[in-house]
C-alpha cells in the first residue's frame, strides 16, 4: 500500500527522523492560511498523489507571496495531474502540503527496500539526489553506495556512520545524517515496509540534515497488525478495479490488453499472461482468484473482469490442487448466467475433479470454449478475439 509525501513524513517524524514544518490543505483558502502559519517569506505547494514526477508535470510550484500560494493551489486542487508514473489518465489532486521553504545546499539520495537475494534490507545512497534512482544509477554510477543490513543486528551506529561518510558528509551533517538514516531504517523494520525512498535528502545552507520529499510502500500483508498505517490508505489513489478486488481478497492489477484472465496462483497467472503474448494477445489483466475458488469467488472474479471495457475476451486458467474443478465450472456457469455474458470465453481445467469440472462445462448449454492445455486456451482466446475484430469491422452488403 502506497501512502501520501505527508503521511510518510509523518511516520518518519516518529522516529525522530527530521522534516520540514508544513501542513495539509484542502483548498486556496486554507493553503494560503497554512503559508501564513508556518511564515517566512517562500513555501512550497506539493500536489499530494501517488506518483513521482510531479515537479515536471506542475505538481509542485515555490511561491513567494500568499497570493502566488493561493493560485497555486487553485491550479492543482480538483485537477487531474498526469506524470510519467501515472499513466495517460494520471491521478486526481484532492490534498496539498504546504512546506516551509529551505535554502538547500547540496541534494542527495537515500533508499531502503528489500534485496531478495541476499535476505537482507539494502540501503542504496547516492550523493546525487534530485532525480530517478534510474537516471542516478545510469548518469552516475559512481556514486552509488550500498549497504546490507544484518536481520539480526540490525542498522548499527557505525554502519550508519560509515554510509554518511561515503555520502559526503561533513562536520556536524554527520551525527543529523546518522539520526536520518538509522531513524528511516527503523520506520522501514517496524512499519512492515517495503520501500522508503527519500529523494531528496538535503542539506541546508544553514548546515541542517532534512528529508524535503519522501515515498513509503508498506506490505498489505502486514496491514493488520499496522492500523495506523492501514488508516492511511487513500482509496481515490487507487485503481478502482483493484480495490474493489482487494476488499474480495482477490489480487487484481489492472494491464492494457483485451484479453481478460481468471486464473488460481500467482505463478500460474504470471504464465497465462506469457502464453497470451506468445500468441499474440495482450492481457488485460493479471487476477489471482487464490486457493479457495467457490463457485461464488469465481463468479465474483468475472464481475470484476467484466468492470473493464476494454475486455473483449476471457480466459479461464484452473490448476486445480487444493481447489476442485467441478466447484470451479459451477462458479463459471453461475456467473455467465447472471451476467448474461456475451464476450468470447475460454476454459481451460486441469487437476482435481477435472473430468466432473468439464462435464458441468458441456452440460451447461453456454457458448465456452474448452482447451487442454494453456497454450491451446491462449490461441484460442487470441483466436476468438481476432474473429471478434473482424466481424466488427466487417462492412454489411
Amino acid at each position: 500500500m502506497d501512502v501520501h509525501e505527508y503521511q510518510a513524513k509523518e511516520l518518519l517524524a516518529r522516529f525522530n527522523v527530521p522534516v520540514p514544518a508544513g501542513g495539509l490543505a484542502y483548498s486556496p483558502e486554507q493553503a494560503a492560511y497554512r503559508a501564513r502559519e508556518l511564515g517566512g517569506d517562500a513555501w512550497v505547494i506539493k500536489a499530494q498523489v501517488h506518483a513521482g514526477g510531479r515537479g515536471k508535470a506542475g505538481g509542485v510550484k515555490l511561491c513567494r507571496d500568499r497570493h502566488e500560494v493561493w493560485q497555486a493551489a487553485d491550479g492543482m486542487l480538483g485537477h487531474t495531474l498526469v506524470t510519467n508514473q501515472t499513466g495517460p489518465a494520471g491521478k486526481g489532486v484532492y490534498r496539498l502540503l504546504v512546506e516551509a521553504g529551505q535554502n538547500i545546499a547540496r541534494e542527495l539520495y537515500l533508499g531502503f527496500v528489500l534485496d531478495r537475494e541476499h535476505e537482507r534490507i539494502v540501503i542504496v545512497g547516492s550523493d546525487q539526489g534530485g532525480m530517478e534512482i534510474e537516471e542516478i544509477a545510469r548518469q552516475h554510477p559512481e556514486s552509488m553506495h550500498r549497504r546490507l543490513v544484518d536481520p539480526s543486528v540490525g542498522l548499527p551506529a557505525f554502519q550508519a556512520r560509515d554510509l554518511a561518510f561515503a555520502l559526503g558528509f561533513r562536520g556536524g551533517e554527520i551525527a543529523q545524517a546518522i539520526k536520518v538514516i538509522q531513524g528511516a531504517y527503523r520506520a522501514f523494520r517496524d512499519l512492515d515496509a517495503t520501500m522508503v525512498e527519500i529523494n531528496p535528502l538535503v542539506v541546508t545552507q544553514e548546515g541542517n540534515v532534512l528529508v524535503l520529499d519522501c515515498k513509503m510502500q508498506v506490505d498489505d500483508n502486514a496491514l493488520y497488525r499496522r492500523p495506523e498505517v492501514a488508516d492511511m490508505r487513500d482509496r481515490s489513489q487507487e485503481d478502482p478495479r483493484e480495490t474493489h478486488a482487494v476488499d474480495r481478497g482477490l489480487s487484481y492489477v489492472g494491464l492494457d490488453g483485451q484479453i481478460g484472465c481468471i486464473v488460481n496462483g500467482a505463478g500460474l497467472a504470471m504464465a497465462t499472461l506469457d502464453m497470451i503474448k506468445l500468441a499474440g494477445g495482450e492481457p488485460a489483466n493479471f487476477l489471482d482468484i487464490g486457493g479457495g475458488a467457490t463457485p461464488e469467488r469465481v463468479a465474483e472474479a468475472f464481475q470484476l473482469v467484466r468492470q473493464d471495457g476494454e475486455v473483449k475476451a476471457i480466459l479461464v486458467n484452473i490448476f486445480a490442487g487444493i481447489n476442485r474443478c467441478d466447484w470451479v465450472a459451477q462458479g463459471i456457469v453461475q456467473a455467465v448466467e447472471q451476467t448474461g455474458l456475451d464476450l468470447p470465453l475460454v476454459v481451460r481445467l486441469s487437476g482435481t475433479h477435472v473430468e466432473e469440472g468439464r462435464r458441468i462445462l458441456a452440460d451447461s448449454g453456454l457458448a465456452i470454449t474448452t482447451a487442454a492445455t494453456l497454450k491451446e486456451a491462449a490461441q484460442k482466446a487470441v483466436a476468438a478475439l481476432d474473429g471478434q475484430s473482424a466481424a466488427h469491422t466487417e462492412v454489411p452488403a
